[in-house]
């Protein structure tokens, strides 16, 4: 078993329908460390190089506006195999396809405003925790 940490973010939709406490228990009843968290207001710079893969593609500007749209919560979550345990907890990016007992599954409603943000390997972790912390 590896010892991780791993970028979570609530976004805007989940943290203005008043859903952090019950997300951030998710991990932490699963025995996931919360090494920090933030409520911030994202920059479009923030966005944009989070979301750089996806530029050009036809919801790109739709993704930028909708996340810097209002504050989000980062998180830097640590423990045993934590980049693929939080994949499981969030569930699949489309809510419709995301089982109930998954936090896209319980509180999604589109795959636009899906809830949260989860790295999707240690590499995108790494890279995400430096934008986000300054790590």
């Amino acid at each position: 078993m590896a010892q991780e940490r791993t970028y979570v973010m609530i976004k805007p939709d989940a943290v203005a329908g008043g859903k952090i406490g019950r997300i951030v228990s998710r991990f932490e009843d699963v025995g996931l460390k919360i090494e920090r968290l933030e409520l911030a207001q994202l920059t479009f710079e923030q966005a944009a190089a989070n979301y750089a893969e996806h530029e050009g593609k036809p919801f790109y500007d739709g993704l930028i506006a909708y996340i810097v749209s209002g504050p989000v919560v980062k998180m830097l979550i640590s423990g045993e195999n934590a980049v693929a345990i939080c994949r499981k907890l969030m569930g699949p990016t489309n809510p419709v396809e995301a089982p109930a007992g998954t936090i896209r599954g319980d509180f999604g409603l589109t795959v636009d405003a899906n809830v949260v943000h989860g790295s999707d390997s240690t590499t995108s972790a790494d890279r995400e925790v430096a934008l986000f912390f300054g790590e």
